[in-house]
């Protein structure tokens, strides 16, 4: 029953209510992969069905993907003493020149609530600090950007991906409010999400 009220916790934005459901069944011995996947995890799809049904908002699915960031949080110690293996390893960052980063923070917890490990490079980050990442492990770069005046530099971390000989280690996401499909082509991106719904759902469809 537990991970029921947990799951709806989730989708109704109440953290601290999400942390008492996650300690309380950790405490009755539940497995803390089946709170990670039968009630974030789930709770987190259930978020993004509702977004891209016109149902939910950005500000509703911030303040679910904080509430599943408290549970996570509770589980991380958990995850790591059983088998929590993440799903692949994510880069994510706002490419040089763009300090925007609420949309950014937005695909990096609902990346983190589908099962990925995130590696958080920030705003303003350089294409060799994505190249650091691939290097460090990183299978899925994910890069936004949220001025047409920065989307030159998504191609320049591409080139520099290629330039480092680690382009064919990893598979590049691109979104951001002004990027399109034809744009995420034309640099030779391997998809283009224009949402955090559709970048989790793209996340899972590059690595699986």
């Amino acid at each position: 029953m537990e991970l029921k009220n947990v799951y709806q916790h989730i989708i109704d934005g109440d953290a601290a209510s999400v942390e008492n459901g996650v300690k309380a069944a950790l405490a009755e011995g539940t497995d803390a992969g089946a709170i990670l996947n039968e009630a974030l995890i789930a709770a987190m799809d259930e978020v993004g069905r509702r977004f891209e049904e016109g149902d939910f908002f950005v500000p509703e699915m911030l303040v679910s993907a904080k509430a599943m960031q408290a549970g996570l949080n509770l589980l991380k110690p958990h995850l790591a003493a059983t088998d929590g293996k993440a799903k692949g390893k994510v880069a994510i960052g706002t490419v040089k020149g763009d300090l925007h980063d609420i949309g950014k923070n937005l695909v990096a917890m609902m990346l983190e609530g589908a099962g990925f490990e995130i590696i958080d490079l920030g705003v303003d980050a350089s294409p060799e600090a994505f190249v650091g990442a691939v290097q460090g492990g990183a299978n899925l770069i994910g890069m936004s950007a949220l001025l047409t005046t920065t989307m030159s530099s998504m191609g320049a971390t591409i080139e520099a991906l290629k330039a480092a000989g680690v382009r064919d280690n990893v598979k590049v996401m691109v979104g951001g409010a002004p990027v399109t499909e034809e744009f995420a082509k034309s640099i030779g991106a391997d998809a283009f999400a224009p949402d955090a719904s559709s970048a989790t759902r793209v996340a899972r469809q590059l690595t699986a």
